[in-house]
């Protein structure tokens, strides 16, 4: 198990809880659910999503959330989304919130020779820094072992993929950038072994190094850029990038906004879920750009990431998100963003930072909440488009939306809700009624960056 967290990034934890679950208190705004009536679409099976992947329409983008990291029905209805997305639209490849070295792995899986469930799951150990359940379970084993299977019959530059869009785990994005840069430019070797020997004295642990930065001020910001910089105009020579570019850049990426993104959390120079946000949506245009103009991605993120930060509370922290930047950065026409949550039911989740896994009731949602006017409304799974209550004045206030971390205490629910302007911050929103916990693979940890931290999203 991992060693507890030390005292600074403890603090670090309770100081930015707020700004990413905020208390859903009664206020002037809040929406009386006994009057309020919400046109919706039953969904019951896949052919119940004809009406979403008709919406959706010609969007280059579709982001899909979920309520909490351990809920096993939001990983199912995504994943019958995708691969109606990639059989129906064609869309080119879905990224997730994951580490990037341990998704282009998933990645060379699923475009390699055709292979088992069995293959998936042992594949899906890698994913073992604390919370191993987000991609480590048998409901993403699924997934991976269709794309494999769907990408046997397609052409290379067809080929459906996998990748990872979080900043972690700099120290192993290192590693796997050696072996590109000795092969294909050895003349950046140094630049690469300056950060390796900048990084040696703090063991790959991120307590380790963010202790030293707010102690001493010392750091490897120079040492990353200088690589970042180093990379990047050794590959702007060639017109085009190649795959092992692309990914030998990528690597320096992660190693560089790592580095920020754990300075920044012990100095506080600037809000690390803004550069954490910052990095996944830069990581997802150059996806993008990489597979050419007309290419099309699917993202799996939680709901604090791809529902638009501006129609939350958030944006009174001056915090944004990969919805907000994908919107404003491609136009809202060309994104389509989809919320998901549920009343009640159960969940896959952690009583402390770092605690073993636990499966957890989930109660029924607050008063007042959305999840809670759509249960009033009629009990059973839906789908709510914003358009269809754009025209309600009730929804142009803010309401609570859940918001389930990997750490979770369900007796304390008041936390757990974000207030939201639901017809803007989503363009549909899928609603199940009760849910079930995710099915987690048993994966032994190893002593890295944990996934989701600080905040838990």
């Amino acid at each position: 198990m991992r060693q507890k967290m030390s005292k600074l990034f403890f603090g670090l934890l309770l100081l930015l809880a707020p700004f990413t679950v905020v208390n859903c208190n009664k206020d002037k705004n809040e929406i009386d659910p006994g009057i309020i009536d919400v046109r919706s679409y039953v969904v019951n099976n896949e052919q119940d999503l004809d009406v979403l992947i008709q919406k959706i329409g010609n969007a280059r983008i579709v982001l899909l959330g979920e309520a909490s990291h351990g809920t096993s029905e939001f990983y199912n209805w995504r994943t019958a989304i995708t691969k109606r997305l990639i059989q129906e639209k064609g869309f080119d490849f879905m990224a997730i919130e994951g580490e990037w070295a341990d998704s282009y792995r998933v990645n060379n899986f699923v475009k390699g020779p055709q292979k088992d469930s069995a293959a998936a799951v042992s594949l899906l150990k890698q994913y073992d820094r604390w919370p191993t359940w987000m991609w480590g379970n048998y409901e993403v084993a699924s997934l991976v072992t269709w794309l494999n299977q769907y990408n046997q019959q397609k052409t290379a530059s067809e080929k459906v993929g996998f990748f990872g869009l979080d900043v972690y785990c700099l120290w192993e994005s290192m590693t796997e950038l050696m072996p590109y840069i000795q092969t294909t430019a050895p003349a950046l070797v140094p630049a690469a072994n300056q950060v390796h020997q900048c990084f040696q004295p703090f063991s790959a642990n991120p307590e380790t190094y963010a202790n030293a930065v707010a102690q001493s001020g010392a750091n490897c910001r120079q040492q990353t850029n200088h690589l970042w910089q180093t990379i990047t105009s050794f590959t702007d020579t060639n017109e085009q990038r190649s795959l092992t570019e692309f990914v030998m850049e990528q690597n320096a990426l992660v190693a560089l906004n790592g580095e920020k993104y754990y300075r920044v959390m012990a100095t506080g120079e600037e809000d690390s879920w803004n550069v954490r946000d910052r990095h996944m949506t830069h990581t997802l245009q150059r996806l993008l750009q990489f597979h050419g103009s007309n290419s099309k991605a699917i993202v799996w993120e939680h709901n604090t990431h791809v529902g638009d930060a501006r129609y939350t509370d958030m944006a009174n922290e001056g915090l944004v998100n990969v919805g907000q930047l994908v919107r404003e950065t491609y136009g809202e026409e060309n994104v389509f963003i989809v919320g998901f949550g549920t009343y009640e039911g159960s969940v896959i989740a952690a009583s402390a930072w770092g605690a073993p896994i636990q499966k957890m009731k989930v109660p029924a949602a607050r008063k007042e909440s959305w999840e809670y006017v759509l249960h009033q409304d009629s009990a059973g799974n839906k789908l709510v488009f914003s358009e269809d209550i754009q025209n309600n004045p009730s929804f142009h206030k803010a309401i609570g939306n859940r918001a389930i971390g990997v750490v979770y205490n369900p007796g304390n629910e008041a936390g757990n809700y974000v207030p939201t302007i639901i017809s803007q911050r989503y363009d549909a929103f899928f609603f199940i009624d009760k849910t079930n916990a995710l099915h987690p693979i048993a994966i032994e940890l190893r002593n890295e960056p944990p996934d989701t931290y600080p905040s838990g999203y």
